[in-house]
């Protein structure tokens, strides 16, 4: 119920208020009875109720309204200064005075409570103007919910706290820092909120004991739920539902806006850091590449020059070019890294059989595999698949030098060939220590997913990755049930042509 300006008195105070101005004003008129007319007095007499309506409120309007009828019977209406009445016309005249000053405070009372609504409208809606733009500059989540707190507790007089999910597994936590725990009904009920779909909830919650619980709906998904708790001197929270669901927008808003800008930053500062990052690799690579190929040269000739160099000298010279070819080996991986995420590398693929890259690979490596005899399991009839020879020749290569080069000498190293629905599975598995932890990020850049006595910079496996991948497949690392780690790819099979047979081999048939 909307109230004039002078509700702040007590209701006893404004009921005597009102009484005393009909008196006053009454008996400012009753000098002039005898030169106004009864209606003039009236007119008078309700001027001064629909004052008391505006500025008083609709008891004290009521009151006054009873108080001038009253007067207005003793006081001007014969026999004066007696409430009897001498013409029944009169009557009529106090019936209609007293519907007609009903009326008039009532009305008055409507408009003034119109009027104070939308003052207060006026005033809310400045207010979350203001808090819009300051959640607008808002860095942390933490100013976020210090903001929607204060505008609470200065508009509603109530007090807020935050149920907020974990960026990394997803649970809620209270929030801010410092709160309460919560009980059990409030951690449910926030539960509840917050993984119901926006299309399956009934938009803020009241939960007994606790108060209003409104979900943050985003634009994307639900970012927390906002907890609002009566204060003692609070109005009803009901009253307040609309307030406080526009608050909750804006500060799902918010909230969703520092979670983008946190995933842009993110992502800028990570492609920031692989540009620098492969222009560093391709550099270097470059760089030390033709002094490395003179180096492998000179100390090759060293080695096989014989009468000119002692036993030691050419221990050293063996040694130099080995490393000097080790060398060699990982700026050619960097270069291959270099170029495959590039995306300048163009595959020709061709149907190839499998089994026939990986002899190959098995040729190259030569004495790499002298100690691991390499056996390979396939069914009867594997499909051809089309495939850049070339690179994954490189695929095998690495898969088999990683599994020689961590397991134990004399233990045997498995590759394992067979269809799997549309796609051509290999696995490779050697006797070694295994993955540690699976083994999933052995395929990050300059990650080394084995023991890290073996030599390597941790680009191998990464190669794999991107050749396997850029045929359409997949690569995974793993550990096998009875020691040892196992690496599986899968290629995609496709339609291979139909190859007849020429017609000299079928005359001849």
């Amino acid at each position: 119920m909307g109230v004039g300006r002078l509700a702040g008195l007590s209701v006893p105070v404004r009921h005597l208020v009102a009484a005393t101005l009909c008196a006053l004003a009454a008996a400012a008129v009753y000098p002039l009875r005898q030169l106004l007319e009864p209606a003039n007095v009236v007119m008078l007499l309700l001027l001064v109720v629909a004052f008391n309506a505006a500025w008083l409120g609709r008891g004290p309007a009521v009151l006054g309204t009873v108080v001038s009828v009253a007067l207005f019977d003793f006081l001007f209406v014969p026999p004066q200064l007696s409430f009897a009445v001498s013409d029944v016309k009169y009557l009529i005249t106090f019936a209609v005075m007293l519907l007609v000053s009903l009326l008039i405070g009532q009305l008055t009372v409507s408009l003034r409570a119109s009027a104070d609504e939308a003052a207060l409208r006026e005033r809310r809606s400045h207010a979350l103007y203001a808090l819009a733009r300051s959640l607008a500059g808002a860095m942390l989540p933490a100013q976020v919910m210090e903001q929607v707190a204060a505008f609470v507790r200065t508009e509603a007089g109530a007090e807020v706290h935050f149920h907020l999910p974990d960026e990394d597994d997803g649970a809620l936590h209270p929030q801010p820092a410092g709160v309460p725990a919560p009980g059990v009904a409030e951690t449910t009920a926030a539960a509840g909120i917050f993984f119901t779909p926006a299309e399956g909830q009934a938009g803020c919650v009241a939960v007994a004991g606790v108060g209003l619980m409104l979900p943050l709906h985003g634009a994307t998904r639900c970012r927390g739920v906002m907890v609002v708790q009566p204060g003692a001197a609070a109005a009803p929270l009901e009253s307040l539902r609309p307030l406080l669901e526009a608050v909750a927008s804006l500060a799902a808003i918010a909230l969703e806006r520092l979670h983008f800008v946190a995933v842009a930053q993110a992502s800028q500062f990570e492609a920031e850091a692989e540009r620098l990052r492969n222009s560093i690799l391709a550099s270097i690579s470059h760089d030390i590449r033709t002094p490395l190929t003179v180096l492998f040269g000179l100390a090759d000739a060293l080695a096989l020059s014989e009468g000119r160099l002692g036993s030691e000298e050419r221990e050293a010279a063996h040694a130099i070019r080995d490393q000097a070819g080790r060398l060699h080996d990982m700026v050619d991986k960097l270069l291959d890294m270099a170029r495959l995420q590039a995306g300048t590398v163009r595959l020709r693929k061709e149907w190839q059989p499998l089994d026939e890259i990986l002899g190959a690979a098995i040729a190259l490596l030569g004495d790499a595999l002298r100690a691991h005899p390499v056996t390979l399991v396939q069914a009867a009839e594997t499909p051809l698949v089309a495939v850049d020879a070339v690179l994954l020749e490189r695929v095998f290569c690495n898969l088999l030098d990683n599994a020689a080069r961590c397991s134990p000498a004399g233990t045997p190293i498995t590759v394992d060939l067979a269809r799997e629905g549309d796609m051509l599975v290999v696995g490779v598995r050697d006797h070694g220590p295994g993955f540690p932890a699976g083994g999933e990020r052995a395929f990050e850049l300059f990650e080394r997913g084995r023991a890290s006595g073996v030599a390597g910079v941790g680009l191998g496996l990464a190669i794999c990755r991107a050749v396997v991948e850029a045929h359409g497949g997949w690569i995974r690392a793993g550990n096998a049930a009875d020691g040892g780690a196992c690496v599986r790819f899968a290629l995609p099979c496709g339609e291979a042509p139909v190859i007849e047979p020429e017609a000299g081999v079928e005359a001849q048939a």
